[in-house]
């Protein structure tokens, strides 16, 4: 599993992780969108911009919030589509371990 990717700053400024987290807890609780939901958008963002620990962490945290492999493969065909090839190489960067079955 990957870290969380703000503890290597956490130390440096505090305030400014409880900040993110705060607006992490609001931005992905469950409402209209489930958690799981919003994490495979956040996900797929992240694929599409290239940030492959960002794309793993994400795709970690919406499968401990209930997605399946298939909703986190369909959550980066829309990346794919959105922005083009170079998502489905960070996805797939991403996932390497996640699912090892598909190795």
């Amino acid at each position: 599993m990957t870290d969380d990717p703000l503890s290597s700053i956490a130390g440096v400024d505090p305030v400014l992780v409880e900040h993110v987290k705060s607006e992490d807890d609001w931005a992905f609780a469950d409402g209209a969108l489930p958690r799981k939901i919003k994490l495979l958008i956040a996900a797929a963002f992240d694929a599409a911009q290239g940030a492959t620990h960002g794309a793993r962490f994400l795709a970690e945290q919406a499968v401990k919030a209930g997605a399946s492999k298939e909703e986190v493969g369909e959550a980066f065909r829309v990346a794919y589509v959105m922005s083009g090839r170079g998502s489905v190489y960070v996805a797939a960067h991403a996932v390497k371990d996640l699912f090892p079955d598909n190795l």
